[in-house]
């Protein structure tokens, strides 16, 4: 059985102060169409295996992997096979280690008809701040840690995106602090300006308190100008980075931002809303 594991944009993040040792976010993200691709196959014992393709993850430190047996003890049910195969470029901010535990226990719970949503969105929740998101995707405003989810009405929109170099998060949130960067308040008007249908005006709002931060750790502030030199309606820099990304009026704008760029690594993705 295949399960996308789509990635993720965060058109905005306000980081709102920290609680109980985590910061404190107000995001509003989007799913694209890049994603993972995650085959889950039953076994008829409780063993969960993991081969991965397109990147080195050890076993032992793969998420996906993790969440299989978790779900395996919380639901009591027989093992899987996974074959992961990676496209989300890894630490670039793109959720990659997020969706691919959320395609899992997505999958598992298809296979095995365990359909619970508040008890899959509790596991996914202890696999990350984006797990529980990225387990029903689409538009959605994100605070706390990124575990408390409002839905937003669903949009289409064009993105191009640019990895750079991998970025930690601890290191990225490390520096923030470090640095002392103001919190921003740009996610209330951006949701409300697309929730009025003026996505163009939302894009003025895009931006995210880490870049900063991530400035320092990665090549952000050369791609970002790359990306405004294509005149997109909005940029900004997904999660902790290293990945940015420009909002372009629609798929023919946006292909045509990434052959002016010539760079191989540059990606044109669509929002997407999981089939419900």
């Amino acid at each position: 059985m295949l399960q996308k594991a789509y990635a993720k944009l965060n058109l905005t993040l306000d980081v709102l102060g920290t609680a109980g040792g985590y910061h404190m976010l107000d995001s509003l993200a989007v799913t694209v169409d890049l994603s993972d691709d995650v085959h889950l196959s039953a076994r008829s014992d409780g063993v969960c295996t993991i081969v991965t393709r397109g990147a080195e993850i050890p076993a032992e430190r793969n998420n996906a992997l993790l969440a299989a047996e978790n779900f395996c003890r919380r639901f009591h049910t027989p093992g899987v096979d996974i074959l992961l195969e990676k496209h989300i470029p890894v630490g670039a901010g793109l959720g990659g280690s997020s969706a691919d535990p959320a395609a899992v226990i997505a999958g598992m719970g298809r296979l095995f008809s365990v359909g619970d949503p508040v008890s899959l969105k509790q596991l996914a929740d202890e696999h990350g701040s984006d797990t529980g998101y990225l387990l029903t995707g689409g538009l959605a405003r994100l605070t706390g840690r990124g575990e408390r989810i409002l839905p937003l009405a669903f949009c289409k929109m064009y993105f191009v995106i640019l990895p750079t170099l991998p970025v930690s998060t601890g290191e990225c949130f490390a520096l923030y602090d470090r640095l002392g960067c103001p919190a921003g308040t740009r996610t209330g008007s951006a949701a409300a300006l697309i929730a009025a249908g003026d996505l163009a005006g939302a894009a003025q709002y895009f931006g995210n308190d880490l870049t900063a931060a991530a400035c320092e750790l990665a090549p952000v502030a050369e791609a970002e100008a790359r990306l405004s030199a294509c005149s997109p309606l909005g940029m900004g820099m997904t999660g902790s980075g290293g990945a940015v990304f420009g909002l372009f009026g629609d798929r023919a704008a946006a292909e045509r931002a990434k052959k002016k760029m010539g760079d191989p690594r540059a990606i044109v993705a669509e929002s997407v809303e999981y089939q419900k």
